[in-house]
């Protein structure tokens, strides 16, 4: 996995709170850095697929690995 700024544990949450969360969190971001964030709802892949489109956030790298979806997300 590539370097990140930021990590975010969204585990456990459900739609849309991942999102929510990872919007604050970028918005204390420097354009260009990443955020590291975790999740366990299946549906954040669609939602962070939407999310970066919607704000021009680019999804680096995103994978599942025993239940827990993994996303890189910088800051654009």
């Amino acid at each position: 996995m590539a370097e990140f700024d930021q990590e975010l544990d969204a585990s456990g949450l459900n739609c849309p709170l991942p999102i929510l969360r990872a919007k604050k969190s970028l918005a204390t971001m420097s354009s260009g850095q990443v955020l590291h964030i975790i999740a366990t709802d299946p549906g954040a892949v669609k939602d962070f697929e939407a999310f970066s489109k919607q704000t021009g956030n680019e999804v680096l790298e995103h994978r599942e690995e025993g239940g827990k979806f993994y996303f890189l997300i910088r800051k654009g």
